[in-house]
């Protein structure tokens, strides 16, 4: 499978890929490389991923949510996913990084620890600041529609503030921020709609259980895009290295 990237265009394309105001609340991402994948790379490995799930697919994020959006989940309120590519190049951390980890398992919205999905690959450079990094995120993501990267639809963050704490505006250090909206969108808005999608299950949930990658499984995570769903399971599971026999149980934090 190879990258994909559409622009849209036109009137009905614009209006039918715009956000709808009366969404009181978003979920929103910027994106660019991660874990040693370039963004094209990684969009290709999650249309796969979402095709092998049924539509449902994870996208990891560096840091927690609101607390907020555990309830949304539990009562299924609709909150759609934004993912806006970075204006900033990449960080050298990112593109290279010294350690890559895959993640296991994760913390549901009910406070319950299981194993991800079957067709649930997440990965992240495996160091922090403080050392190893024992704990990442993911938005818990669905779409019936594949996943490319749409141009020409903008997005504008000052039509909203923060749905968590004093509901300050988004600040620039925010990479994926659960939002509630304020007013309309601009049309000189400086990012885009580049993916859509909704949450899903338990919407931002915290993962744990990380696995180093070898330099064999590594060089796996380039070839995947290019499976066919049937074999993409299979796949997830040799890089992964099996799942731990582990009971699922009660967590004493839910996304936190």
């Amino acid at each position: 499978m190879t990258y994909q990237s559409e622009v849209a265009s036109g009137t009905a394309a614009r209006s039918a890929y715009r956000l709808d105001t009366r969404e009181e609340y978003i979920c929103w991402s910027r994106m660019q490389a991660e874990a040693g994948q370039l963004l094209e790379a990684i969009v290709a490995r999650k249309e796969t991923e979402r095709r092998a799930g049924g539509g449902i697919f994870l996208w990891g994020v560096g840091n927690p949510p609101a607390a907020i959006a555990s309830v949304l989940a539990r009562t299924n309120a609709p909150v759609r996913a934004v993912f806006s590519i970075m204006k900033s190049r990449p960080k050298m951390v990112d593109v290279a990084p010294a350690r890559t980890v895959v993640w296991r398992r994760y913390i549901d919205a009910q406070g319950v620890n299981r194993p991800l999905p079957p067709h649930a690959l997440v990965t992240s450079r495996g160091h922090s600041a403080g050392g190893t990094k024992l704990r990442h995120y993911a938005l818990m993501c669905r779409s019936e529609e594949p996943l490319l990267v749409r141009r020409g639809e903008p997005f504008d963050p000052a039509a909203f503030r923060n749905a968590g704490g004093t509901g300050a505006p988004v600040g620039a250090s925010q990479v994926t921020a659960l939002l509630r909206r304020v007013a309309a969108d601009s049309d000189d808005a400086d990012y885009e709609v580049n993916l859509n999608a909704w949450l899903a299950e338990s919407y931002w949930v915290r993962l744990i259980d990380p696995a180093e990658l070898d330099l064999g499984k590594l060089a796996m995570l380039h070839t995947l895009a290019d499976l066919e769903p049937e074999n993409w399971c299979k796949a997830v599971a040799e890089i992964r290295g099996g799942l731990p026999e582990i009971q699922e149980t009660k967590a004493r934090g839910t996304l936190l």
